[in-house]
C-alpha cells in the first residue's frame, strides 16, 4: 500500500479516537461542536498527509468553531501556502489563521 494513505490514515484515526474521549472544556463548547471541531483538524492532517509538499508531522492543526489554527514550521512559503490552501479547501472550514513559520 501508498505509506502516504497509510499515514492519513493512521494520523485520521489518531485524532479522531484521542479527541472523543476527551471532555468539553474548549469555552464550554457544545459536545457536537467539539466532535465536528475534532472532525475538520483529522480532515486537515489527513490532507496534509496525502500531499507531497506538506509535511503533515511539522505542521499543527487546532480547530475551534470551524476556525483552524495552523502552527509549526515549514521548509519554503511554498509549502506554508500550500497547507493554507489545503486547510481553506477543507469543507467545512469557516477561517483559517496561518501561524506556520517558515524555516530552512
Amino acid at each position: 500500500m501508498n505509506a502516504r494513505f497509510i499515514l492519513a490514515a493512521v494520523i485520521s484515526a489518531t485524532a479522531v479516537l484521542a479527541t472523543t474521549g476527551c471532555a468539553v472544556t474548549r469555552e464550554q463548547e457544545s459536545v457536537g461542536a467539539y466532535i465536528d471541531d475534532s472532525a475538520l483538524t483529522a480532515r486537515v492532517k489527513s490532507a496534509f498527509a496525502s500531499d507531497p509538499t506538506v509535511s503533515a508531522m511539522s505542521i499543527s492543526v487546532e480547530t475551534m468553531k470551524g476556525v483552524v489554527q495552523l502552527s509549526g514550521f515549514a521548509k519554503s512559503t511554498a509549502e506554508r501556502s500550500q497547507a493554507d490552501a489545503i486547510a481553506r479547501g477543507t469543507g467545512g472550514v469557516k477561517a483559517v489563521r496561518n501561524d506556520i513559520v517558515v524555516r530552512p
